[in-house]
């Protein structure tokens, strides 16, 4: 296995620097594992490709406001911090930039000082512990003075109207520094469309870290580790995509983040039969060919960077020779690719 085989050329004109005003209306190339076809729809269409008895399995973590601008206290100078992970209610780890010019022992002020932070620490992945004071509402700060943490690639500046484009309808629980893009399509008048054909919408969490934007740099990619994620399938879930599996329903996770979660929640009841478990846990799972998937049986996804842990995945699921064909074909019909483009599902 070598990083060079998942390499492809991305015309940048093809990444999608904006949302469509309406979420459906993006395109939509369905691809058959079975017999290697390929099929273009619009996303509302997915509808067709659903039957009763089946579940739309969603991960419904909210992004953060997760990036700051601040300056030090000591000197004025302006210091960005891009939180990566809660650890306590005022402690959390972040990205700390310039960090050279920002020493453990520093202070940063955020508008008039209302909100500050210190830096206690560096992380081991190079980033740093910060505490924030203790008589702020985190929460609501952050809502106040912190940006939609934007992935790199995105070549704006973040707008108002970010903070609801760059969220899924069914978001609920704060967390995640990225959004799960693979849900962004879908309305609430698609997903009530979906729920009348008798396909269950079955929430579970997995909260997207920075690792998401770190490029595989190892030339053998089973040497890359993930970064650590917070995921939690609760009881009630659990219980209902396993009762889908048993009366022969077919399992849909929109999302590499959804394949991840349930993955990582599998269990052997014997050879050729898995149950899926409750419970929460950090996940660090990485899914590259050859894999055997478990509990995924068709796979709603976006397009994905070249050399990227997501294009292996999907990789993995439909095979990499059709997945690098598929996208060929996408840049040829110009989709529009990452975040903010066009969709993907795999049968």
């Amino acid at each position: 296995m070598k990083l060079s085989d998942y390499d492809y050329y991305l015309p940048r004109e093809l990444i999608a620097q904006r949302p469509l005003a309406q979420r459906d209306q993006s395109r939509l190339m369905v691809l058959h594992r079975g017999d290697g076809g390929i099929e273009h729809r619009e996303f509302k269409q997915i509808v067709g490709y659903l039957r009763c008895g089946d579940c739309l399995v969603v991960n419904e973590t909210k992004v953060l406001p997760a990036r700051l601008w601040g300056y030090k206290q000591s000197s004025g100078g302006r210091v960005e911090v891009f939180l990566t992970r809660r650890i306590e209610k005022d402690t959390w780890q972040a990205l700390v930039r310039p960090g050279r010019r920002v020493p453990v022992g520093s202070v940063i002020l955020f508008g008039q000082g209302e909100l500050k932070c210190e830096i206690l620490g560096r992380t081991a992945d190079g980033g740093r512990l910060i505490r924030f004071n203790k008589k702020a509402d985190i929460d609501a700060e952050l809502q106040r003075f912190g940006q939609v943490p934007l992935p790199p690639y995105i070549r704006r500046k973040p707008e108002p109207e970010d903070r609801l484009k760059y969220q899924t309808v069914y978001a609920r629980v704060p967390g995640a520094v990225a959004a799960p893009t693979a849900g962004l399509h879908f309305t609430d008048s698609l997903l009530e469309i979906i729920k009348a054909k008798g396909v269950q919408v079955i929430p579970i969490l997995l909260h997207v870290g920075v690792g998401t934007f770190r490029p595989v740099t190892a030339q053998n990619p089973e040497e890359h580790r993930i970064h650590p994620e917070y995921y939690q399938i609760s009881e009630e879930a659990a219980k209902q995509i396993n009762q889908v599996r048993r009366d022969g329903g077919r399992v849909f996770a929109v999302g590499t983040t959804t394949v991840r979660a349930l993955e990582s929640s599998v269990a052997t009841a014997d050879r050729h039969y898995h149950i899926l478990k409750s419970g929460s846990g950090w996940t660090e799972k990485f899914i590259y060919p050859p894999y055997e998937f478990k509990f995924v049986d068709a796979l709603v996804t976006n397009f994905h960077l070249p050399r990227s842990t997501l294009l292996m995945l999907v990789s993995a699921f439909a095979g990499r020779e059709f997945i690098l064909r598929a996208y060929r074909e996408a840049i040829h019909r110009r989709y529009r690719f990452l975040s903010f483009g066009d969709a993907m599902l795999i049968l």
